[in-house]
């Protein structure tokens, strides 16, 4: 049941392979869009979900000046200008820790709620590519107890690499630099770890199966899971993309597994990005 997988090795350089991942991503998008009858099935799950965590992060941005100023208590008698700076700061450590805290979240709570759509979709894509090798006939409810237990472990996850990053936050030029780009980086790892939980699933693979695949070619999976963050933070990006996210994390899965990702000329598989 638990079998370790066949790792695909590297066959080109990081860079080549971070924009490979980024390339499963946007094939995901023309795989989705070609697929009109799960378009709205994909997006309906993510629309539930997503209704609640825009309101939560609009909540979080409306009342950002004064949660800024509750956690600078230190700053109320240094001058107007530090005070104001060290507020800022404490505001957009704020918003870069719920961004990063919603989209893993968003991620993890709509893949529970549309578990059999999303099933299906990342089921559709790889019977374009000749089926699930080695699939194993898992119970749904099964599946969906251990989809909730992995999630909630990666949103803890999430929660512990993300405290220390809002601490970071205060600090000048680096708050606001280097800890975005890696929130983004440990965001798109996460999110690429949730997302190829179904096609592991098929093939009776956990959550510890998944990582170590991922490892394996982990420029490859950071390329798709940073696409997939960025793309979430736009408006409504996380909504309408959500379904092509599972396409293309079908895609990720056939790649680490070493299985085709493409079909041939003349109707065979093989690999590629």
């Amino acid at each position: 049941m638990n079998a370790s997988p066949a790792l695909a090795a590297p066959v080109t350089g990081a860079a080549g392979r971070f924009f490979a991942g980024v390339g499963l991503f946007l094939r995901g998008i023309g795989l989705y869009l070609r697929s009109p009858g799960l378009m709205l099935l994909g997006v309906l799950p993510a629309l539930i979900s997503g209704a609640f965590f825009v309101a939560a992060f609009g909540t979080l941005v409306y009342f950002v000046d004064e949660l800024a100023a509750l956690i600078t208590p230190f700053a109320d008698s240094w001058s107007a200008v530090g005070r104001g700076l060290a507020r800022v700061a404490a505001g957009l450590a704020l918003l870069g820790l719920g961004g990063l805290l919603a989209v893993v979240a968003f991620t993890a709570v709509t893949l529970v709620i549309g578990d059999p759509f999303y099933e299906k979709i990342s089921e559709r894509v790889e019977d374009g590519l000749g089926g699930t090798p080695h699939a194993v006939d898992v119970p749904f409810w099964s599946s969906l107890r251990h989809s909730i237990v992995d999630s909630l472990r990666l949103v803890g996850l999430a929660v512990l690499v993300g405290v220390p990053l809002f601490v970071a936050g205060f600090i000048p030029v680096v708050g606001q630099t280097v800890v975005p780009a890696l929130g983004a980086t440990i965001g798109g790892w996460l999110l690429a770890v949730e997302l190829v939980g179904a096609p592991f699933y098929r093939r009776g693979l956990r959550l510890a199966d998944r990582r170590a695949a991922l490892r394996a070619d982990r420029p490859t999976a950071l390329g798709f899971g940073v696409a997939v963050f960025v793309s979430f933070l736009i408006p409504l990006g996380a909504v309408l993309l959500m379904p092509a996210a599972v396409a293309g994390a079908a895609l990720l899965a056939r790649r680490v597994l070493g299985q085709p990702t493409t079909v041939g000329p003349t109707g065979t598989t093989q690999d590629g990005a």
